[in-house]
């Protein structure tokens, strides 16, 4: 490895001997939550993770390094002024010393560098609504058509444009199965999104899938949607009125994320903030079953 990564021994050890292994994200961590919350999440999504047979890899930017498994004193440093670092922003951050939370995007990039082909979060940045005004598109898409890895989500943040982002990942060859549901999950609602490239029933059909996909030559990431276990349908209204917010106060680019999430937790009286804490912790569970179903194939 470069001396611009560090593997924790635990994650270099089980990946040596390819064993499972579920890379994590840290800007949940700094940003998806109220100070002091999104640590708590972050350590039960790796108590989850190691739970299903899987070792987790929680990724992110700290002393000069990008770090790939952290221990429980260094995901405690990052909080909310932790820099939001996605693939663009690695070595920025790595060379200005900045504690650098990757988000999906500079994860997978992560993932990419050393070998880790499966990963949990919360939901995937895509398409911004009203495009092209503003001209937003996250830069996870792009290293999902670069990157072999599974990645479970609860499908595509709901603040965003779900179908536009389903037909820029058809152009981008990156399937989108469903995780026993015929339409890709809304994030917090469990149904409504566009329907699925295909459905599978079980972390080892997802598993014979990946293998499938990868041993066709086909090097794109696949994008795996758990619906939330509680499904809240009421909320689009809430998401308009916070998107409306942030554009009024001038809010922009990855900046609308965290402020959209944080009114909304607001506003429904912490409705999102317990189905967000969940639906993350659950899909770090799943992304480790596929990861380990695959580990014995």
């Amino acid at each position: 490895m470069n001396n611009l990564i560090v593997v924790s021994p635990e994650v270099g050890h089980a990946l040596a001997e390819r064993r499972a292994v579920v890379a994590l994200e840290t800007t949940l961590v700094a940003h998806g939550f109220p100070p002091g919350e999104g640590v708590a999440v972050g350590l039960e999504s790796e108590r989850r993770v190691r739970e299903a047979g899987a070792v987790p890899a929680t990724v992110g930017v700290l002393d000069n390094k990008l770090r790939v498994g952290l221990d429980e004193g260094e995901l405690g440093r990052f909080g909310a002024d932790a820099r939001k670092v996605g693939p663009r922003d690695l070595a920025a951050a790595i060379v200005q010393g900045a504690v650098g939370a990757t988000t999906v995007g500079g994860t997978l990039a992560a993932c990419r560098a050393v070998g880790i082909g499966f990963m949990g979060t919360g939901g995937l940045g895509g398409v911004h609504r009203g495009f092209p005004n503003p001209p937003d598109i996250s830069a996870d898409l792009g290293e999902l058509m670069r990157t072999e890895a599974l990645i479970v989500s609860s499908g595509v943040k709901s603040i965003l444009d779900v179908p536009a982002t389903a037909e820029l990942l058809e152009t981008l060859g990156v399937p989108v199965l469903g995780f026993g549901t015929d339409d890709l999950p809304l994030f917090y609602a469990a149904h409504g999104g566009p329907p699925v490239s295909g459905r599978v029933e079980s972390a080892e059909e997802a598993a014979r899938v990946a293998r499938a996909h990868w041993g066709l030559g086909r090097h794109t990431s696949i994008l795996l949607g758990r619906p939330p276990s509680e499904s809240l349908d009421d909320l689009e209204p809430l998401i308009e009125r916070g998107l409306a917010d942030a554009h009024e106060q001038g809010v922009s680019g990855q900046n609308v994320t965290p402020f959209v999430l944080a009114f909304l937790h607001r506003e429904s009286g912490g409705r999102t903030l317990a189905a967000n804490r969940d639906l993350i912790v659950d899909n770090a569970a799943l992304a480790a079953e596929v990861a380990v179903e695959y580990a014995s194939l």
